[in-house]
């Protein structure tokens, strides 16, 4: 797998730039077309949310995409942040391969 070595943009960081801005609409007018409290739309474009599975089924519908995008990049983001905040993953001893496929 290659490894990525920029941070993933936050899907937050999409919405605003991608969607609201251009569209001209407001964190208000979306949470309302959305069906969320300002508040959750808002944490989310602060980057201090995440983008459950509800949510990106709500944005692909109201921005015609698909809910596997918002779910793909929040994933990315998440994976990223994970590797990169601690090094506690790597002090797992990956089991022996023969254990792993001894049964195919």
């Amino acid at each position: 797998m290659k490894k990525m070595k920029r941070q993933p943009t936050h899907p937050g960081n999409i919405i605003k730039k991608d969607y609201l801005e251009p569209l001209s609409l407001t964190i208000t007018e979306m949470a309302t077309t959305l069906g969320v409290s300002r508040k959750t739309l808002s944490k989310i474009l602060n980057e201090r949310g995440t983008v459950t599975p509800d949510m990106a089924l709500r944005l692909s519908r109201a921005f015609d995409t698909t809910p596997d995008l918002w779910l793909n990049l929040q994933k990315n983001y998440d994976l990223w942040q994970a590797e990169h905040s601690s090094k506690e993953w790597l002090r797992v001893k990956p089991l022996a391969k023969q254990l792993l496929h001894s049964n195919i």
